[in-house]
């Protein structure tokens, strides 16, 4: 079975500027790089961020695709960008913190509707990104407007983890209405506590999400992802991956293969040969 982690992240502040970074994020406010995370595997919104990720595909042969900055409000930049990122096979998709937009109803701009259609029309996926259930409104809508787009739910739309009754049921009916749409997938990932610190979840309390996903969506349209480096903040990669590990281990084995690896790369139309690639360095 191969293990694709649908959802990791590499930044050097010296390469990029990340806003979001600080003093108040450490220990993860520094570069963070494919080496730091490569022994935890074996056991922002910039072209810069796009490049420094890309030349860290070409460095690794683990690194088989990339989600890529592209700045969709901006239709004539998002053409000419997309042009430059055609000939690269590792670029699978795009992806832009909506969360950070003041705007809460920026994905449905028309000047960002327009992008979307470029991206669709490329054939390069769009994950979706959310800070809060909330955003997970716009999903069925921008599903009808690109039935065409492969569109990625991350994190499940930020759940509410260690939350009560009412809270879990207003995000199943968002989640629900997203996943009735069958171009829309999801990633299992950044399931971390949603109140206090980060760290602050057990997998009992990811559990009811997780068979939610399952239920909606089917594992052909989930898929895992470890979140490194934010999940160093959560109790660390390897407590991520023990807690899936136990959460998938009730389905069968083509299912499991599917959300640790078949739908990530059947969803993100990942190069053969790069998977290949990965395959005998892992070896």
């Amino acid at each position: 079975m191969t293990v694709i982690d649908a959802h990791q992240h590499v930044w050097d502040p010296a390469r990029a500027p990340y806003d979001w970074l600080g003093p108040a994020m450490a220990p993860i406010d520094r570069a963070m790089g494919f080496a730091d995370v490569r022994p935890a595997l074996r056991a922002a919104d910039n072209d810069a961020d796009t490049d420094h990720m890309l030349a860290t595909a070409a460095a690794h042969p683990e690194v088989v695709a990339v989600v890529a900055w592209i700045p969709l409000d901006a239709p004539d930049r998002t053409r000419a960008r997309q042009a430059a990122l055609r000939h690269d096979p590792h670029v699978v998709g795009v992806r832009t913190l909506v969360h950070e937009n003041p705007d809460p109803d920026w994905i449905l701009r028309p000047d960002v509707g327009q992008g979307l259609a470029l991206l669709a029309e490329a054939g390069l996926a769009f994950d979706y990104v959310t800070s809060s259930p909330a955003a997970l409104v716009h999903v069925p809508e921008l599903a009808g407007r690109h039935p065409q787009l492969r569109l990625v739910v991350d994190h499940l739309g930020k759940p509410p983890v260690g939350g009560g009754a009412e809270e879990r049921a207003a995000w199943r009916r968002l989640i629900a209405a997203a996943a009735r749409h069958p171009g829309v997938h999801a990633k299992v990932s950044d399931l971390y506590s949603a109140c206090g610190p980060l760290d602050a979840w057990t997998t009992d309390q990811v559990c009811p999400f997780v068979e939610d996903a399952l239920e909606l969506f089917g594992p052909g349209r989930l898929m895992y992802g470890g979140d490194w480096p934010v999940s160093l903040l959560a109790g660390g990669y390897e407590r991520t991956w023990k807690a899936y590990g136990k959460l998938l281990a009730p389905l069968d084995p083509d299912d499991r293969a599917a959300v640790l690896g078949g739908t990530a790369a059947a969803f993100y139309r990942i190069d053969a040969a790069l998977l290949d690639a990965a395959s005998d360095a892992a070896v």
